[in-house]
């Protein structure tokens, strides 16, 4: 039976309800039962779920910062910025800048974006066919 004043939350009953609870709501990686839930109200807003103490950390900054909702924002926009130089490192070290040496700024950020698109997406369908009750412990 839940604390008094606490609601008990249900296992989760479809693939979508499975990826919010299993899905870092920052990073799209495993969560790892970190959670943020915005001054503590599970009745009036999203109980975030997190990979790590820093996507939580970040994740809730984020959530108080806009009344308890996790949407895209520009720290986002420069996350992507900020992976060119990387991404334009590992093309040098594979021997593939030549190719991508002209192209725009958008067209690179199109190909980070679309990675980080494709591991996330992919996290969420395996994510969805987990058994909701096989998680481990994550201490």
């Amino acid at each position: 039976m839940p604390a008094r004043g606490i609601t008990a939350v249900p296992l989760p009953t479809t693939a979508a309800d499975q990826v919010v609870r299993l899905v870092c709501a920052l990073c799209g990686r495993v969560a790892k039962g970190f959670c943020y839930t915005h001054q503590l109200r599970w009745d009036a807003f999203p109980n975030h779920k997190f990979c790590s103490m820093e996507c939580c950390d970040a994740g809730g900054a984020l959530a108080r910062r806009s009344g308890g909702m996790i949407d895209k924002t520009p720290m986002e926009k420069q996350a992507v910025k900020d992976a060119r130089r990387p991404f334009a490192a590992v093309l040098t070290d594979l021997g593939l800048m030549a190719p991508f040496h002209d192209r725009t700024a958008a067209d690179i950020d199109r190909l980070i974006e679309a990675c980080i698109d494709g591991f996330q997406d992919s996290v969420r369908r395996q994510a969805a066919a987990r058994d909701p009750l096989d998680d481990e412990v994550p201490f």
